[in-house]
């Protein structure tokens, strides 16, 4: 009898230490997140990897992060390593659209889904990744050619001669931004693309190509479209060096809505900017773990976002958390 009451006790405190967090080793295995960057070409990459990292880290995320430099050989390498680590779910921003077929088949075979985000990829078959999470670049070029439109309005008796500098050659939002403004400036004689050339994104590329520009055209110039703000930061640059009056002279609008385009619209640079939200860590952390246990997600995921013109700059600046 004695034997039994003790084998009883026992069984009980052994039960009561299970039910408890005595046993960590029973815990739930963190989930893994290989994650492939673009680079650190522009404020707003810095935004959305600062962003990636700091929702990895608030929801118990275990992230590989890997630099990809904008190459698109090092995001490939980084991928087939994150499936050689059995991560549970790769998410990469892509630097080009086209390329993708042979490494994210090779994904799906090893049964790890993949998340796009902030640049899609064209691929013959869209179950090589379960969404995409960013913006409508298309609509963002769109947005930044209205913008122009209701500018040529309330300046009916002027020519607008367009310069355009594109972000990386193949890259989605290079491509759309491009595309979307095309669109809709094309109905309008008033307005021309002279002169279209690539600046890779950056600030530095920004300035050289806007001085090769001012060399070609002069003061043929009125208007530059950029495909991001860095773009237009580093051409303000060269603008001003040419000794002409960037927001004035030169019309400027441009994409991102960093806080280095409010600055310059506030000191009179640049005179609107077509908002891409580069905070989509939060978005990625909870698509990811929806996947992982097995919930359906939508294959695309927007984010919202607006355009600002330097009017309401001041007033904005102080809200903006990029």
């Amino acid at each position: 009898m004695t034997f039994t009451r003790r084998t009883l006790l026992g069984a009980a405190m052994l039960a009561a230490a299970c039910a408890g967090s005595a046993l960590p080793a029973f815990a739930a295995k963190p989930l893994t997140i290989g994650f492939s960057q673009v680079g650190a070409e522009s404020e707003w990459r810095t935004a959305n990897t600062a962003s990636i990292k700091a929702a990895a880290k608030q929801s118990g995320i275990n992230l590989k992060f890997a630099d990809a430099q904008q190459q698109q050989q090092n995001q490939v390498k980084a991928i087939r390593s994150f499936i050689a680590q059995r991560v549970d779910v790769i998410a990469f921003s892509p630097v080009v659209e086209t390329g993708w077929e042979t490494v994210l088949r090779e994904a799906k075979n090893a049964k790890i889904p993949v998340i796009l985000t902030d640049r899609a990829v064209k691929v013959s078959d869209p179950s090589l990744y379960v969404s995409f999470i960013g913006s409508d670049f298309v609509e963002e070029g769109r947005r930044a050619g209205r913008w122009l439109q209701d500018y040529a309005k309330k300046n009916p008796n002027k020519q607008l001669n367009i310069v355009e500098l594109q972000g990386t050659t193949g890259a989605a939002p290079a491509n759309d931004r491009k595309k979307g403004f095309a669109e809709v400036i094309a109905g309008n004689p008033k307005m021309k693309i002279i002169r279209s050339q690539t600046a890779d994104f950056t600030r530095t590329k920004g300035k050289e190509v806007m001085e090769a520009f001012l060399k070609s055209e002069g003061k043929n110039i009125n208007v530059l479209y950029a495909h991001n703000d860095d773009m237009a930061i580093g051409a303000i640059q060269a603008i001003e060096e040419a000794g002409l009056k960037p927001g004035k002279d030169i019309v400027i609008v441009s994409i991102d809505g960093v806080r280095g385009a409010f600055e310059a619209m506030m000191q009179g640079k640049l005179n609107a900017t077509v908002e891409c939200n580069p905070l989509l860590g939060p978005t990625l952390m909870q698509t990811a773990q929806a996947v992982a246990a097995g919930k359906p997600v939508a294959q695309r995921i927007t984010v919202t976002e607006g355009v600002f013109p330097a009017e309401v700059a001041a007033k904005e600046f102080p809200n903006r958390k990029y």
